[in-house]
This record gives structure tokens, sequence and C-alpha cells, in this order.
């Protein structure tokens, strides 16, 4: 079987692993806020230090629950929103990891000091140290940007749904009596059995 033919279940794992980093990443540290007065290093999670690293995580999940399910118009649609949530994900984590993202603490800061405001938090804090974690996601926006490129070359040859999916009328391949399963199944294509 090849990469084309398999290509609905690589892209739907593709989207369930990476959207599964995301979820996991939102409740780890993420920035490690070091304090001028030697006091208790303040930790920042995920979901504080990315509002929306929670929610777009889980619209990952759902992304790939739907596009198991969906016709060929949709896949497409489903892999440009994939790959939009992968770019602006990295964008977000790349900024958070290339700067000193007193942003992304200042709210945590604020709830544990009752500091408010850029300079006020700037005198308490010394550094704010970046964990493994926000690479860890980055490698998950990566992976996710990549299976919504694969979707959008393959999703014309996946395979469609099965026989049992399907409403459109067929002719029945037998001709000869016919019994009340198959008069019930004419009703259901809209073909009046009693003609």
């Amino acid at each position: 079987m090849s990469i084309a033919q398999r290509g609905r279940s690589l892209a739907v794992i593709g989207f369930l692993i990476a959207g599964g980093i995301g979820v996991l990443s939102s409740t780890q540290t993420w920035l490690t806020a070091e304090r001028h007065d030697a006091a208790e290093p303040i930790l920042v999670t995920g979901s504080q230090a990315l509002a929306l690293l929670t929610p777009l995580s889980l619209a990952v999940l759902a992304l790939a629950a739907v596009l198991s399910l969906v016709g060929p118009v949709l896949r497409y649609v489903l892999a440009a929103l994939g790959a939009a949530v992968a770019v602006l994900m990295s964008w977000w984590t790349i900024e958070l990891l290339a700067i000193r993202p007193l942003s992304a603490v200042s709210r945590t800061v604020t709830e544990v000091t009752g500091l408010a405001g850029v300079d006020a938090i700037d005198g308490v804090i010394d550094a704010v140290v970046p964990s493994a974690w926000p690479v860890f996601a980055l490698v998950g926006w990566v992976l996710l940007l990549a299976a919504a490129v694969f979707t959008l070359a393959t999703a014309r040859s996946w395979r469609t749904g099965g026989r049992r999916y399907r409403t459109d009328a067929r002719t029945p391949s037998t001709a000869g009596p016919v019994d009340a399963v198959d008069s019930w199944d004419d009703l259901s294509r809209g073909t009046d059995p009693t003609r």
C-alpha cells in the first residue's frame, strides 16, 4: 500500500500527535521567572505563557476527528485550517523563545507578587528561563504543518467511505423475487417497491 493510499491515516495521526503535544505541553512549565530577592522562582505553564495554546490544541484534535470523516472538499479546508494554526502557534512559540518574555510571565508574576506593570515586574524578575517544553511544542507545530501540507497534497487520492454511507440510488444486482429487506432498501433509495 502506497503512502498516498494510506494518506488519511497518516494525516489524522499527524494531527492527533500535534494536538496531543499541544495539550500536554499546555500543562507543563514553559518558563521559570527567577526573582531578584532569591525567593522561590515563579513557574509559568504553557497555557499561562500562551493563552491560546490549550484551545487551539483542542481544536487540532477536533480537526483530526473530522478529517477522518469528511469528503475531498472539506479535507482541503481542514488542512488549510491546520496549516494556519501551525504557522500561528510556531510564530508565537518562536517569539516567546527569542525574546525576554516578560509579557508572557507578567500575569502569573502579578498573581504571585501583587505587582502590576512592566516596570514593576522588571524590577522583581532577574531572568526568565525557558524549559524544553516550548521546543517540544514547536516540534508538534512543525509536525502539524507537515501533516496539513501532506493532506493538501494527497487528499484527492484518499479512499471514500464505504458503501453503507452512500445514499445514491442503485439498481439491484440480482433480478428475481424481492424480500422485505430489499423493499425497505428501495424505499430508502426513493423507489416505490409496489410498482
